[in-house]
């Protein structure tokens, strides 16, 4: 082997004992961390979280070491919790002392400045205008829009010659009426280009956060760098047009104009992108497993409560991220200032301990529920 091999092979060989020397040294906290593994160096816990069905991912560590335990995953220490009471104090009756986050390279993708990586005035603030953008009236008024996407995907559907994946179908249906909730129903030219580069950035949602030439990581910071530019540009000529348009993008010019805020447009585009990025993906791998459920049980197809069935057995959102503001005692063990705290929403409901036959597909588990909602809202 030539000499300058034989040196970046014993560099590189250094480099991985420094690695996994400074991972197994003890801090001082270790002794009352949570039971768990952290996984390689770095890359921890991600792939075996990527690449193994979610299930069993999170019940084999469930079975292994209870329901709160610790991993490593896209670059992050984390606490895994998987019980509705500890659920319920990290995101409710303990809110402050764990904010919310995502991994650091999904925040750099979305955008420092969308309102759910904030807590306080910014996030209020911010709450408001999203939610208009979402209201009945809003809403309502974009549904002519809406109802042309889904006649335009029909035929293509109906002719179809090979099998149909739904969920790809759905992507492209939500992706679709998340830019009008982004930029209202009128088509602009800029929208295509917006979509094309948005596209490119999302393949590097769940990327490691490598930052080399040719990783998914560095490819999509660069569609994001061009996403940025290209919305800063989109906001000057609405802005320039006196009319701030439709869509959420609308009302947070409009806002801009009447001074109800500080906004830069910087942080505009982080919350344009950060709405798309909540309205695509979620939303269409629920309208595929509504589709599935509705398919395999007909008799249901009539009853609301199917979709509060859904939402349990395909447990979209596995999990959520939190981020602890400081050191946290928690049920006996201590979570460090900086860990992330990851509340598993699959693993509470795979649970027979809280929704007996779980992998049983069962609308009427939820009627009493939605029974009494009914009486109260009457």
């Amino acid at each position: 082997m030539p000499s300058s091999l034989q040196f970046f092979a014993a560099l590189l060989g250094l480099l991985l004992f420094l690695l996994q020397w400074k991972w197994c040294q003890p801090t001082l906290h270790n002794h009352r961390l949570p039971p768990g593994s952290m996984g390689w160096p770095y890359i921890g816990e991600t792939l075996k979280l990527y690449t193994q069905h979610p299930n069993s991912f999170f019940s084999v560590r469930w079975k292994r070491y209870g329901n709160i335990f610790k991993s490593h995953i896209l670059g992050c220490p984390c606490v895994m919790i998987a019980s509705p009471e500890a659920a319920k104090v990290v995101l409710v009756s303990k809110a402050h002392l764990f904010r919310p986050t995502y991994p650091p390279s999904k925040m750099k993708m979305i955008g420092p400045e969308a309102l759910f990586f904030h807590q306080g005035d910014y996030h209020l603030t911010l709450k408001k205008l999203v939610q208009a953008s979402f209201s009945p009236s809003a809403i309502r008024g974009s549904l002519p829009a809406i109802e042309n996407i889904v006649l335009s995907f029909l035929p293509d559907w109906e002719n179809s010659t090979s099998v149909i994946c739904t969920l790809q179908e759905m992507k492209k249906y939500a992706f679709e009426v998340a830019m009008i909730s982004a930029f209202g129903d009128n088509p602009e030219p800029e929208t295509e280009g917006i979509k094309c580069l948005y596209q490119n950035l999302e393949k590097g949602y769940n990327s490691m956060p490598l930052d080399f030439p040719a990783t998914p990581f560095h490819k999509a910071m660069k569609a994001r760098k061009a996403l940025d530019e290209t919305l800063v540009r989109f906001i000057e000529k609405r802005r320039g047009s006196g009319e701030a348009g439709g869509g959420l993008l609308g009302i947070l010019l409009a806002a801009q104009k009447k001074k109800l805020n500080q906004l830069s447009d910087s942080q505009v585009a982080d919350n344009i992108i950060g709405v798309i990025f909540a309205a695509h993906d979620t939303t269409a791998s629920v309208l595929t497993w509504v589709l599935k459920y509705l398919h395999d049980n007909p008799n249901v197809l009539e009853a609301v409560v199917v979709i509060q069935e859904t939402l349990r057995s395909a447990s979209i959102l596995s999990f959520t991220f939190r981020e602890a503001v400081e050191d946290v005692e928690f049920q006996g063990y201590v979570i460090p200032k900086g860990w992330k705290v990851l509340p598993l929403f699959r693993s509470i409901h795979h649970s027979s301990d809280f929704f007996p036959q779980p992998e049983k597909f069962d609308p009427s588990r939820f009627e009493v529920y939605t029974t009494l909602f009914i009486t109260n809202f009457i």
